[in-house]
């Protein structure tokens, strides 16, 4: 029997790519963690964005323990609480609220809120809160604003998602702040609407060897 994966301390650094999985088949959602497991990306956000995200990371949870999933596009405490009570164990947040805060702080599980601005960074700093999702990186300013912050906000680390494409995750990854990218690239609708999981796990494999490409990144 395969152990379950440890909990995450960070999900930063559980691999140099963050997988953003919207599922329209609760089916797929096990052999598409495995693929993505077996290409050595291990953590998996996926989004709240279809009635079958919950039943998704549900079976996830309970069939594939080698797999760190998670769920995305949380945006309400009740969602929290849903969530985790699927097996979730981090969430992910477009942007944050004052309530929302302080439900995924009481989840008991890791959490990235979403930023795209100085203020917001700072004022989660203020909070002691320091590793952030960016979003939507490409449209916020991409590397160029995210290494601007690295300068007056060292203790600050992104997952930056939005817009970044396996040509342009390196650059992401070279950054001093920058623990890990969320992407799709790497499970794309048609291969997963054929079952073309060894698709799949191929992408992810070239995906998981992208930190060695970033070149100095943590």
């Amino acid at each position: 029997m395969t152990s379950a994966a440890p909990s995450p301390a960070s999900v930063l650094d559980l691999a140099p790519v963050l997988p953003v999985v919207v599922l329209d088949d609760a089916a797929d959602a096990v052999p598409l963690a495995r693929a993505l497991v077996a290409g050595g990306l291990p953590a998996i956000e996926v989004t709240l964005r279809t009635p079958a995200a919950l039943d998704g990371i549900r079976a996830i949870a309970e069939e594939v323990p080698e797999a760190v999933v998670g769920a995305g596009t949380v945006i309400t405490p009740e969602q929290v609480s849903r969530c985790v009570g699927a097996g979730a164990r981090f969430l992910v947040s477009p942007g944050w609220t004052e309530s929302l805060l302080a439900a995924m702080r009481e989840s008991g599980v890791p959490f990235l809120p979403g930023v795209s601005t100085t203020s917001e960074v700072v004022a989660l700093l203020e909070r002691g809160v320091r590793e952030m999702k960016f979003f939507p990186a490409q449209a916020a300013g991409g590397t160029a604003y995210l290494r601007s912050l690295a300068g007056p906000l060292p203790d600050a680390r992104f997952c930056p998602t939005g817009g970044i494409a396996e040509a342009s995750a390196p650059e992401y990854l070279a950054l001093p702040n920058v623990g890990c990218v969320g992407g799709s690239w790497m499970v794309p609708g048609d291969a997963v609407a054929a079952g073309d999981w060894a698709r799949i796990e191929e992408l992810a494999r070239g995906a998981a060897g992208l930190r060695d490409a970033g070149g100095t990144c943590r």
